[in-house]
């Protein structure tokens, strides 16, 4: 499931640039390393983060997901330490061998960076707190009891994803260093083995119990397109979402509610769906058919439950209507994963409900909340000619009530991850 993680994570200041693309970016992250490390990077990498366009809490539940990755995105530059190399086991003889030395733009105050120093060898739950914790992960996985060996490096880390927005910056963050590393060690993993590790970085280490959708958006996402994802079998596969093509566009709206995966309520929603499905004596609710009666569950799992199997067929349906070129077609199904969200998973919060109910009344063709819920963002799918008045309505909405202003902006499919410079 979905991405951010609130461990107190410092503000965020991007060194991007409006109008900046990935290659300028890069360069001027290369060049903010060799101030802050006195030498060049080995390269950079990116990785975007993801919008769910449907199919929320199915992914634990072995069921399917349609999220894509977006033009927003986490980048690493990263040099190998030259006193240690792929193939020998760090931690062992001169000392220093196996020190991980990170930097990130986000920092505390907005000015300056937020460091963080560890070694390898000492890398358990719990030692890596904020931001550090999701490469600090990574490293972990890695370099476990069966895993490879990871020598020392240096990485200077910027983000353009918001934070706590539901659009998965931590799972960015996670892909961006996985893909470094296995670039540079030249390790071979393939993009479904990148996302299992990273998925249990975030379980393992992070303390997340998330599932595989995000890290394989960010892996394999394209421009144009949604991943159409089973997450039992993780089988993948592109279908077009070619928005601009046909007069629409896709506007988040990012409420500015802070949400955590490590802590009970996401927790909470998984348990439950264990639970039914031990009651209906399926090894997950993936197992359960459509029309199976619930009855014999209490009010509140059968309440999960029902969400799950719902939201399984309304991807599917969504699925259909793309390949069929219906792109205003999927706003009903839009419309009711949030009803199903909200009533049935009891995930959303006000401010998601408002920002739906808005966006909807204002002309979207379709809306709902994104990501794990309990705060984070909501998507909407409207004609490109409303964007402004969509914006506009939503702002004035949160001011009527004296909530605080949701940042609104436009999304497109983008490039899953890889090596920028």
């Amino acid at each position: 499931m979905t991405g951010p993680h609130t461990h107190q994570q410092p503000a965020q200041k991007s060194a991007r640039r409006p109008g900046q693309d990935d290659a300028a970016r890069a360069e001027a992250l290369s060049r903010r390393f060799a101030e802050v490390y006195g030498h060049d990077p080995d390269g950079v990498w990116r990785a975007p983060g993801r919008v769910n366009l449907i199919g929320e809490h199915t992914d634990y539940n072995d069921g399917f997901v349609l999220p894509f990755a977006i033009d927003r995105s986490a980048m690493v530059a990263v040099r190998l330490r030259r006193d240690a190399g792929p193939g020998r086991r760090t931690g062992q003889g001169q000392a220093g061998h196996d020190v991980v030395d990170l930097a990130s733009t986000w920092a505390p105050d907005g000015e300056g960076l937020s460091r963080a120093r560890f070694r390898i060898a000492d890398l358990a739950p719990g030692t890596a707190a904020g931001w550090s914790a999701y490469p600090a992960g990574v490293v972990h996985v890695l370099a476990g009891p069966d895993g490879v060996d990871v020598p020392g490096f240096e990485l200077l880390l910027d983000s353009t994803v918001p934070v706590g927005a539901g659009l998965s910056s931590s799972h960015a963050v996670e892909v961006a260093t996985i893909v470094a590393l296995n670039d540079l060690l030249d390790l071979g993993l393939d993009r479904p083995a990148m996302a299992r590790l990273t998925q249990r970085a975030e379980n393992e280490f992070v303390g997340a119990p998330t599932g595989i959708m995000d890290q394989s958006a960010s892996l394999m996402g394209r421009a144009g397109a949604a991943l159409f994802l089973d997450c039992r079998t993780q089988e993948a596969q592109l279908v077009p979402l070619p928005v601009a093509e046909h007069g629409l566009a896709v506007l988040v709206i990012d409420t500015g509610v802070a949400h955590s995966h490590a802590d009970g309520g996401y927790g909470a929603r998984r348990a439950s769906c264990e639970h039914g499905a031990t009651a209906l004596g399926a090894a997950s609710l993936r197992d359960v058919p459509a029309g199976a009666d619930l009855t014999g569950l209490d009010p509140e799992t059968a309440r999960r439950v029902r969400h799950v199997l719902s939201e399984n067929r309304r991807v599917l349906g969504t699925v259909e209507r793309l390949r069929a070129g219906d792109l205003a077609g999927i706003g009903a199904l839009l419309v009711a994963s949030h009803a199903s969200l909200r009533d049935d998973y009891e995930v959303s919060c006000p401010e998601l409900d408002l920002a739906v109910d808005t966006a909807l009344a204002a002309g979207a063709v379709g809306a709902r909340m994104t990501g794990g819920g309990f705060g984070g963002s909501a998507i909407a799918l409207v004609p490109a000619a409303r964007t402004e008045q969509v914006r506009d309505a939503v702002a004035q909405a949160f001011a009527e009530q004296g909530r605080r202003a949701p940042q609104v902006f436009a999304v497109v499919p983008g490039e899953g991850a890889g090596r920028v410079r």
